[in-house]
């Protein structure tokens, strides 16, 4: 425990020395949040579905912890590069320990992001269902260690960073853009439901949704379940993978 804890812990230090990593990363939700929440809330409200930005905001939030814990993986191939990482495999410890605080690192520096996000949407206009707060942090640390995980998979397999940056912006965009963040997904074309369904981003967002804005699609105990078995597998997967990582 004490190893996880330590490399846990490492991973938050260089979150909040990096000043720059903080105000920079929350600029694209920002630019979303105003853009399309101010933008598009007219038309939104004139169609009947109501106040826009109520919509918009679990899904902006939780592009911002895709966007951070997918990236995290690229902290290996960094460490890789330096010789960081070899110090630390020949260090008496098990591997899985090593991924388990790396992955533990990152989703909490994901879910320190979304936070920020979160607070940002307030003052904005988003006003959360305050009671179901605890809920919907759930769901957030749930999607930061998912996808942390995939991030450390994904970067456990390979050794530059040119290849690892092509692979998440070939998978961060069809994962953000087909999870119902931006849109409403009744009425959406059977083919779309299909793929809505498999992305588990999409049940983070409905378990956000259903947290603060009292919006439903799947229901809140199937995006539990499914998002939690989805992130015990995903942290399967990387621990083995990263058990297998050659120096």
């Amino acid at each position: 425990m004490k190893a996880i804890y330590i490399i846990w812990l490492r991973q938050i230090k260089r979150y909040f020395r990096s000043k720059s990593r903080i105000i920079g990363s929350i600029g694209q939700p920002l630019l979303f949040l105003v853009a399309l929440g101010f933008g598009f809330g007219p038309t939104f409200s004139k169609a009947g579905e109501g106040n826009y930005l109520q919509f918009l905001s679990p899904g902006i939030i939780s592009m911002s912890i895709l966007f951070t814990a997918l990236f995290s993986g690229i902290e290996i191939i960094w460490d890789r590069q330096f010789g960081f990482l070899k110090e630390i495999l020949v260090a008496p410890v098990s591997r899985m320990e090593i991924m388990i605080g790396r992955t533990l690192g990152g989703a909490t520096v994901a879910f320190f992001q979304g936070l920020i996000v979160f607070l940002i949407t307030l003052p904005l206009g988003f006003k959360p269902s305050f009671v179901m707060v605890p809920v919907g942090i759930l769901f957030m640390l749930l999607i930061a260690v998912f996808f942390t995980a995939l991030g450390t998979a994904i970067a456990s397999l390979l050794k530059d960073m040119q290849g690892f940056q092509l692979i998440m912006n070939f998978l961060i965009m069809p994962i953000f853009f087909l999870s119902g963040a931006l849109f409403p997904t009744d009425g959406l074309p059977n083919a779309l439901k299909v793929v809505l369904s498999l992305n588990p981003l999409a049940y983070g967002v409905d378990g956000l949704r259903a947290s603060f804005a009292s919006i439903v699609y799947f229901g809140i105990g199937t995006d539990l379940l499914v998002l939690g078995a989805a992130a015990l597998l995903l942290l399967a997967i990387g621990s083995y993978l990263f058990s297998k990582i050659q120096i």
